[in-house]
């Protein structure tokens, strides 16, 4: 997780108070990590900044796909690796949401990742013939975990988890956080949240969505909406980040595992809620794999999820704004 193409789909504002009351102990913690930048704030006796560092670098060791040391590179080149808490944590949750999306998020998506410019190698020329014989390593029926090992149904199967693992590293701080007594944190890292309690003011912590801007350099970003929150998780998934034009064509990051292409429809993004950032992570690209309506199918069968849609409108360049009704509540009215 070392370079920005994994992180730059999900895009947020943090709002934060100018000023912290330094007599509640909250502390500022800011670095970068996984390629991008964290944001932490949370109330405590002490600053344990150093101790989130080595967690961090603890999950990075695990589900990196840029260092070549972690437990998912060996898995990619077919070595022996003793799996850890970590992947099979992400791998579980992989399989349950495959399975809940009908096949919609696949972390054995890489080689179609990376054949596209958006993964841990180089773009290739991509041609249909390229693309049909690179299908045959994709989909969550080809890899399983069994007798503590990974099971691939071929050698060329190899996985990128980066849909999913960065909403589990701001998981991983938060739970730390919490094992240590925080009740009032929020943990940010490279647009993912989860948030618990109230900020240093003693009120809802206050996050702003961005607009689907096309702006890869994050240059002209404006919000399109503020909400408040506590006790739950937050991300985005979008196709206005990461994405690169060619011949007069945009080709985004988000690829569909079935065909084999970069989604192309009315969905520009999503933004998901649920109690956990894993969960949220990965149902916001899963979402934007399926395109509005079928998001929307899943949201309302399955509890703890809101969302919250931003579409292009239909023969115009407007947007239509749609969301669930937990997601209505949180939405700051006075904005």
């Amino acid at each position: 997780m070392q370079k920005s193409h994994i992180l730059i789909s999900l895009s947020f504002v943090l709002i934060f108070s100018s000023c912290l009351e330094q007599s509640k102990k909250f502390f500022n913690n800011d670095g970068v990590i996984f390629g991008t930048t964290y944001h932490i704030v949370y109330g405590h006796n002490k600053d344990v900044h150093d101790a989130i560092r080595v967690k961090m670098n603890e999950f990075n060791l695990s589900l990196s796909t840029y260092d070549s040391t972690s437990v998912i590179s060996k898995i990619n080149r077919n070595e022996d690796v003793e799996l850890d808490d970590y992947f099979t944590a992400v791998f579980k949750k992989a399989v349950e949401i495959s399975d809940n999306t009908g096949g919609a998020f696949d972390i054995t998506v890489a080689p179609l990742v990376n054949v596209w410019g958006f993964g841990f190698s180089k773009r290739d020329s991509v041609s249909p013939h390229l693309i049909d014989s690179l299908l045959q390593f994709v989909g969550m029926d080809r890899v399983r975990i069994s007798g503590g090992e990974v099971v691939k149904s071929a050698p060329g199967v190899m996985l990128d988890a980066s849909a999913i693992a960065k909403g589990y590293g701001v998981d991983v701080v938060a739970d730390y956080l919490e094992s240590l007594g925080v009740n009032n944190y929020l943990v940010e890292i490279g647009g993912e949240i989860r948030i618990k309690g109230h900020n240093m003011r003693g009120v809802l912590w206050r996050v702003g969505i961005d607009k689907p801007i096309d702006d890869p350099k994050v240059l002209n970003r404006e919000l399109q909406e503020i909400i408040e929150i506590t006790d739950g998780a937050l991300a985005t998934s979008g196709n206005y980040r990461n994405f690169y034009i060619k011949d007069g064509k945009k080709y985004a990051h988000t690829i569909d595992p079935k065909t084999g292409y970069p989604v192309q429809h009315e969905l520009l993004s999503v933004s998901v809620i649920a109690s956990d950032c894993m969960t949220a992570d990965a149902y916001a690209t899963a979402f934007m794999v399926l395109g509005k309506d079928k998001a929307k199918e899943i949201v309302e069968k399955t509890a703890g999820l809101e969302a919250y849609f931003i579409c292009r409108a239909e023969d115009s360049d407007t947007m239509k704004i749609i969301f669930t009704d937990g997601f209505a509540k949180l939405i700051d009215k006075d904005e």
